[in-house]
């Protein structure tokens, strides 16, 4: 299972829209897109799981796609330690 980085969303993006576009390429496990708490909009990220070489697929066709008139930024998922935040 691989965890995926979906960035770039639209405000209006909701888990439906993302879940249809990621199924062309395989089964969604699981997804979860960052909300805001007052206006429940999308913050623009999220995350979805799928096996790897399903991951891999929709890595390579949906990186830089257009959607909703964003280009979408698609990869995996980096462990928060390797992101080189401060410590």
């Amino acid at each position: 299972m691989k965890k995926l980085f979906v960035g770039n969303l639209p405000p209006s993006t909701n888990e439906v829209e993302v879940t249809e576009l990621f199924e062309q390429f395989g089964k969604v496990r699981s997804i979860k897109l960052a909300t805001d708490v007052f206006s429940n909009k999308c913050k623009g990220f999220g995350f979805i799981e799928m096996e790897g070489h399903e991951a891999r697929a929709a890595i390579s066709g949906l990186d830089g796609k257009d959607f909703s008139g964003k280009s979408l930024r698609v990869n995996f998922e980096e462990p928060k330690n390797k992101r080189g935040g401060r410590r």
